[in-house]
């Protein structure tokens, strides 16, 4: 059986540790001049060397090295045996499965016994928040007062968990979240020690995959080099589930460019490939991280491929801190979704809607204007906002029975910017999914809107939302207009006259077919001209 490559690449000598450069110079001169604490505790991520250096302290107290700057030597019979696990006075106990207080109160029985072959017992409890509350309680009184020749070594990712009265007794070591480039740097040194062939690019996610954890990045490796063959970055990115690049960059574009359609794409794109939706909310939250680092002149903080660096300090200059925040927040949610639903896709699609939607001029909204239509700047009276009265006289009941082509609707579609800033005023959601929405025509006194996706349009339909909107409708046209959604991904519109698409029947075969079955109209064989 061949070995780990994590367990293989296992540090042996201070010197071979990377990253944690202050506790193991700390460790190292205390010691070297003999100052040996009974109790420590090593704190910090996974895979960041936690057990790795308790052992390397276990091995260094009864290494059988005559210079105390040597130690441990990784030569002498004491050292070989805690190498291979053979070592008596090393004992290993893994707190997440021996949690009770018989399971400690065992420990403190044994504890006086003296050390078998060695100046030292060592203990490693790793994990070692999990244990309950007696068992903490019964483990105090041994690190309070221990036997002069055993010492205690606690590892734990969740610091906050252990009891005050605990750490107060210990010598605490914090453990740092490992650099992207110190992660990149490391494995390119050892795949070329291995002679392992992998592609820099494929170094390069493997390193920001790890999330700051070497033992993960280099398992991570190891499962990749198992075919034996190149590791490329298209196999890497097939076996970790991650979307391209140019799938990330693509949707951030569309995110700050307003192009809604052109980032739903990409979302589908990445998510039709097998990338897992939560992995590609991470990757976009990284990337976005990356702006946001960079508008606040941050550079240096950015860890981003050089042929994207002079393209994402061109986005980020174009955008404010506030919105690029707004999109951070919601993409985390998206990545920190854990309840099961039967469309995978929604928390992305959701977290695209809210981040596009602040958007002052999102090109999602299409606003056809007629030849002989004034601007809506003109529309609007220069003493200041138009009262309900004077907004109701633009809009008859004439008018607002008319059809899609009508001039009353295309004189409503001028204000349709004022809609989206009045249900922004009442919930910045609700102007998100107008964002995404295209009106399409008056019917029956109800005013149709478009959605290119079920799943949007069914958020739009929800009663709380659907009433803000409403309310903005109100307050802009002056009058009540009820809102009907449909999904139309291809509605089209003519500014000839003599070419507009009628109006859909409420109980027709075409309302059925759009509303139900996702069908688009697209042309129109005959239309009888009949409008009284």
């Amino acid at each position: 059986m061949s070995q780990a490559l994590y367990r293989k690449w296992r540090p042996q000598r201070w010197e071979e540790v990377v990253g944690q450069d202050h506790v193991i110079q700390t460790l190292r001169n205390a010691l070297r001049s003999g100052r040996i604490s009974h109790a420590y505790l090593f704190a910090g991520p996974r895979g960041t060397g936690k057990t790795t250096t308790a052992r390397l302290v276990a091995k260094a107290v009864n290494c059988l090295a005559d210079n105390s700057a040597q130690r441990p030597c990784g030569e002498c019979k004491h050292c070989i045996a805690i190498h291979s696990g053979a070592f008596l006075d090393l004992i290993e106990i893994d707190a997440a499965s021996n949690t009770s207080v018989d399971d400690v109160r065992d420990l403190r029985d044994k504890i006086n016994f003296s050390p078998n072959e060695g100046r030292y017992k060592v203990y490693i409890i790793d994990e070692v928040h999990m244990l309950s509350t007696a068992a903490f309680n019964a483990l105090l009184k041994t690190l309070e007062e221990p036997p002069e020749h055993a010492i205690f070594i606690l590892a734990t990712t969740e610091v906050h968990k252990i009891p005050a009265t605990v750490l107060s007794r210990c010598q605490r070591h914090e453990f740092r979240r490992l650099p992207t480039a110190t992660i990149r740097s490391y494995l390119t040194d050892k795949v070329q020690e291995e002679a392992i062939e992998t592609e820099a690019a494929a170094l390069d996610l493997i390193a920001r995959q790890a999330t700051g954890s070497f033992r993960d990045a280099i398992s991570l490796l190891d499962q990749l080099a198992s075919t034996g063959e190149v590791v490329s970055l298209a196999y890497t990115e097939s076996v970790l589930g991650t979307a391209t690049s140019e799938a990330v960059r693509g949707v951030v574009k569309a995110i700050f460019e307003g192009d809604l359609q052109q980032g739903m794409d990409q979302v589908h794109k990445a998510l039709d490939q097998g990338t897992d939706p939560r992995q590609f909310a991470r990757q976009v939250v990284q990337a976005l991280r990356a702006l946001l680092m960079m508008r606040m002149g941050n550079e240096d903080l950015v860890d981003v491929a050089a042929e994207l660096r002079a393209e994402w300090e061109q986005l980020a200059a174009g955008t404010s801190v506030d919105r690029i925040a707004t999109a951070i927040q919601a993409f985390s949610r998206a990545a920190s979704e854990r309840r099961a639903t039967w469309q995978a896709a929604l928390p992305l699609e959701l977290a695209l809607v809210e981040a596009a939607g602040i958007k002052d001029d999102p090109k999602v909204v299409e606003k056809p204007q007629a030849p002989d239509q004034e601007s809506p700047a003109s529309n609007r009276d220069p003493a200041g906002p138009a009262t309900p009265a004077s907004k109701a006289s633009a809009v008859s009941p004439e008018q607002t029975s008319s059809t899609a082509g009508s001039s009353g609707f295309e004189g409503m579609l001028g204000k349709w910017q004022d809609v989206l800033q009045a249900a922004r005023r009442r919930s910045p959601r609700v102007q998100a999914l107008l964002n995404s929405c295209r009106p399409l025509g008056i019917e029956g006194g109800a005013f149709v809107i478009g959605f290119s996706s079920d799943l949007l349009r069914e958020k739009m339909e929800k009663e709380r939302n659907i009433g803000v909107a409403q309310e903005a409708f109100e307050e802009i046209y002056g009058r009540q207009l009820r809102l009907r959604c449909v999904l139309s991904r291809s509605w089209k519109r003519s500014d000839r006259a003599g070419d507009r698409l009628p109006p859909i029947e409420d109980e027709g075969m075409v309302a059925t077919a759009i509303r139900e079955l996702g069908g688009e109209v697209v042309d129109v064989d005959h239309w009888p001209p009949d409008q009284q």
